[in-house]
């Protein structure tokens, strides 16, 4: 079924970053939920009329919100593909992150209007009715509810998309809530104990808890979270496989949202190189990284001295003395500038993350270990260093 719809509503499915392509997956899954969770809200709300069941009819509820939430995912997907503007110089496709969060409040809010009705039942528990004919409408919603979930996570791992992996979510909550719904039902028939008002308190607590992971989870790229380290590599092997590049650092990636990746990188290149070509060479990186990563990548160049002996020596005795240090990475950008009575020795060195809480004590010690062994090898040596923070991956 999947399989069909994508072929019939999708065109260029595997440009998912397009964003046209994006919003034709927002749209298909939007419609689909807004279609099949009118038709479930109805027909759960008739069952719970009939049967009386509080359960039952706070899962019509949560149906309902979640052609609610389809609703949103149009309009979201719809608002995310409009193209850059003189306001939004950066197009508008954080508007989907946003809509992962719309959904997954709406997620909790249901919860806690859950959690209270249900309370209520349990204190001032009614009587149920069940029947053979309950049992089988709630099992076919279970069934379209298992469907829509693997639908939605399919389509959210396509485009590599929150909003739609928050659909899928909730989707896999009603399986839940429904089954659940279903057992105490089937309970209370058998066993004559009616367990309805805290079944629909523990789903209750569960759908609250699923909404606040999602709000948690479609919220990171909003405040910033470090790159896919997958990317990260990708754009090194890219940087790293052109001819006349001898390494790089300092590689920052800014996310506007699906298909709005920019990036800045410092790519290091022989200082004899004739500077034009060497321009050239990051040229050229920068139109394959948009072509074949659809990122728009700037590349600073940075010209590394090879000839004088001493920059060399001097980086091999450095990186050996880094090389066993606990949360180094590595070091670039070393100079030398020699004056009358001391050499002073410029270098940038690369730190991790971890321990990031202890910046200032670490960098302290490790900048006395660097003056110590550094100036033991010559005491006119004179070292400056900037310490970096690596975000992304080891480089």
């Amino acid at each position: 079924m999947t399989k069909f719809l994508l072929k019939k509503f999708i065109k260029n499915d595997g440009d998912a970053a397009a964003p046209e392509v994006r919003e034709a997956y927002g749209k298909l899954a939007g419609v689909t939920g807004l279609i099949t969770n009118i038709i479930l809200a109805l027909m759960k709300g008739l069952i719970g009329f009939f049967s009386g069941s509080i359960a039952v009819i706070a899962d019509a509820f949560n149906n309902l919100s979640d052609a609610v939430s389809s609703l949103i995912t149009l309009v979201g997907f719809k608002m995310a593909a409009k193209e850059k503007d003189a306001d939004h110089p950066y197009g508008h496709a954080r508007i989907e992150y946003m809509t992962g969060i719309v959904i997954a409040a709406l997620i909790i809010l249901l919860g806690f209007k859950l959690f209270s009705s249900s309370y209520e039942k349990a204190i001032h528990p009614e009587p149920i009715a069940f029947s053979v004919l309950t049992a089988v409408f709630l099992l076919v919603a279970i069934g379209a509810k298992i469907w829509q979930t693997v639908f939605n996570f399919s389509l959210a791992k396509r485009i590599h998309s929150g909003a739609l992996r928050a659909i899928g979510v909730d989707s896999r909550n009603d399986v839940i809530t429904t089954s659940v719904v279903l057992a105490s039902l089937v309970f209370g028939y058998f066993t004559g104990i009616n367990i309805d008002g805290y079944t629909g308190v523990v789903v209750a607590l569960f759908i609250m808890y699923s909404g606040v992971m999602l709000i948690r989870e479609t919220s990171r790229p909003l405040l910033g979270q470090a790159p896919d380290p997958d990317l990260v590599n990708r754009i090194a092997t890219l940087i790293r496989e052109k001819d006349g590049v001898m390494g790089m650092h300092d590689l920052v990636v800014h996310d506007y949202g699906p298909g709005r990746l920019f990036a800045s990188v410092h790519i290091e290149v022989d200082a004899a190189e004739d500077v034009l070509k060497s321009h050239e060479v990051i040229d050229d990186i920068e139109r394959e990284a948009m072509r074949k990563l659809k990122i728009e990548l700037v590349g600073h160049m940075d010209p590394i001295d090879t000839k004088d002996p001493l920059v060399y020596e001097l980086r091999e005795k450095i990186t050996r003395l880094l090389i066993d240090t606990e949360n180094v990475v590595g070091m670039h950008d070393l100079r030398i500038v020699r004056g009358e009575h001391r050499i002073n020795v410029i270098f940038d060195v690369v730190l991790a993350l971890k321990g990031a809480e202890n910046k200032t004590e670490r960098e302290e010690k490790l900048l006395n270990f660097l003056e110590e062994n550094i100036k033991a090898l010559d005491p006119k040596y004179e070292i400056a260093v900037t310490f970096d923070t690596d975000y992304t991956a080891t480089l």
